[in-house]
């Protein structure tokens, strides 16, 4: 059965997906054009859509919106999407933990999702994001 996360952005690196999420203006949007600069193709800016299948969760672009990416403080444009299994859940906040102790689990959809926390403010981030997924996040 499909359900529409909200507020949330996707986008896959090597076929796994990153599932971004935080409160507004936390740079959910900007990550993603980092890492899609670095080569991620976007599945979906501010909604995704995900499926349980088969032990794992599926996240597609919403129709409403697919292929649609805010820029702050320029607009919105549009560029290719994809689909892709959710192999990581970051959250972007103020405190996150400096040295974290491995990911946590998120339970999305019945499907068991590592997370961790990463803090946005850092010219980095797209790195950062990548290394928590090679290193937790579900091949």
């Amino acid at each position: 059965m499909s359900a529409l996360l909200a507020n949330v952005t996707c986008v896959s690196i090597e076929g796994r997906g990153l599932l971004i999420e935080g409160a507004p203006g936390s740079g959910k949007s900007s990550l993603a054009l980092a890492l899609i600069d670095r080569g991620a193709v976007l599945v979906g800016d501010d909604g995704v859509t995900v499926d349980a299948e088969n032990g794992a969760l599926l996240a597609s672009p919403p129709p409403n919106i697919a292929g649609k990416l805010e820029i702050r403080n320029v607009g919105i444009i549009e560029m290719p999407v994809t689909q892709a299994p959710v192999s990581l859940v970051v959250t972007l906040q103020d405190d996150a933990p400096r040295l974290p102790d491995g990911a946590g689990m998120r339970r999305l959809q019945g499907v068991e999702i590592p997370h961790i926390a990463l803090f946005a403010a850092t010219p980095h981030l797209p790195l950062r994001a990548e290394w928590a997924l090679r290193m937790h996040g579900l091949p």
